[in-house]
């Protein structure tokens, strides 16, 4: 029977990689913050997919590649990272690899992923970036977010097809995602319940036909360029 997680206790993690000596490491880095709890590990992508829903992990700790695979093709961790999210979708992915891989950033991103870090962080920077993506905010680099923005602008649109489903309401909200700004502070600017914004949020990612904020966000930003003539 799937564990409940206590919405009060600690930041339930779950770690995906290949090599024991990098789970080891992660779950002694982590365990070791009062606030983070390892609840599961997994070495491929088959165990992952059955383990992980079983102890309900807020967030994902996830190696982009699995396996012995040196060719650059392998990104098997981003396919975990589709399939846990459309089982979990509360779940916050955070991607971990050691190369800086613009296809698979994209890629990830496109997977609903909360964020993606390279393997060469330090040690108090992961554990700031696991507390990031669980506060549901995303975990990227300028430089990355920047590559990402070049690669989905392409030509502008005729017309706001992005937004004709919106309520004036959710387009509000939806240039405040795209403005970084987390679940409570829109529900400040806006004197709104937390509650009703994560609801209208979810109603925006749906009719917008994506699976998490950041990719939301990246809409909001192609909207900002068009309007400002861009």
């Amino acid at each position: 029977m799937p564990q409940t997680a206590d919405p009060d206790g600690p930041i339930r993690v779950f770690l995906l990689d290949d090599h024991e000596v990098v789970r080891r490491g992660l779950r002694d880095l982590l365990d070791a913050e009062s606030d983070l709890e390892v609840v599961g590990e997994a070495a491929n992508a088959r165990e992952a997919i059955a383990r992980a829903p079983a102890v309900r992990p807020r967030v994902a700790v996830l190696d982009v590649r699995l396996g012995s695979s040196g060719d650059g093709g392998d990104h098997e961790g981003i396919e975990v990272c589709r399939e846990l999210r459309a089982r979990l979708p509360d779940l916050a992915c955070l991607m971990l690899t050691s190369f800086d891989d613009d296809e698979a950033l994209f890629d990830a991103i496109m997977a609903g992923a909360a964020g993606y870090v390279l393997k060469q962080i330090n040690g108090s920077d992961l554990v700031s970036a696991v507390r990031t993506v669980a506060d549901g905010r995303s975990m990227l680099d300028p430089g990355a977010t920047a590559r990402v923005m070049a690669r989905l602008r392409g030509p502008a649109p005729s017309g706001p097809v992005e937004l004709e489903n919106l309520s004036p309401r959710e387009r509000e909200i939806l240039q405040l995602i795209g403005d970084g700004l987390t679940n409570r502070q829109i529900a400040e600017r806006l004197f709104l319940a937390e509650k009703t914004v994560k609801n209208r949020i979810s109603s925006i990612l749906s009719k917008l036909g994506v699976g998490r904020r950041i990719q939301a966000a990246v809409i909001a930003e192609r909207i900002k360029e068009r309007e400002t003539g861009q």
